[in-house]
């Protein structure tokens, strides 16, 4: 998959199987095994390129990552002692990003009213020397 996200476009097994060849040995075979496999289990899906395939992810890396994890979380009989023990495991900039997560799923705060916001009191004052009833400001 990591090689299916990374083109972000449909690729075939002979793409695939180049840029794996740049790290280690692999057979056409494998790589058109695994595509087949990522298939028929829907994560991708594929359209007919004369006698090959063309491979396309179904969802994206992101999408797929928070699947994996509402389904562990999902299968726990403690959901919150999971989330506490998960949320343990993660660094400091992995706590950031998920407050920062948290804060766009949840949307703006509202904002507390400021006193120049606040309408003004009735009642005679400078400004206003009418306020007392009087029009002529008396």
């Amino acid at each position: 998959m990591t090689r299916v996200w990374k083109w972000n476009r449909p690729v075939t097994v002979r793409e695939v199987l180049e840029d794996l060849q740049q790290e280690r040995s692999i057979a056409y075979t494998t790589v058109m095994t695994v595509l087949d496999n990522l298939h028929q289990k829907g994560w991708v899906r594929r359209e007919a390129e004369g006698r090959a395939y063309r491979y396309e992810a179904v969802s994206t890396r992101a999408a797929y990552s928070a699947a994996l994890m509402n389904d562990a979380w999902s299968q726990s009989d403690n959901p919150a002692a999971a989330l506490v023990a998960f949320f343990g495991m993660m660094s400091e900039e992995q706590r950031v990003a998920l407050s920062d997560a948290v804060r766009m799923v949840q949307g703006p705060e509202p904002q507390a009213p400021e006193a120049a916001e606040r309408p003004p009191v009735s009642g005679p004052s400078e400004e206003n020397p009418a306020a007392d009833g009087d029009a002529s400001g008396r």
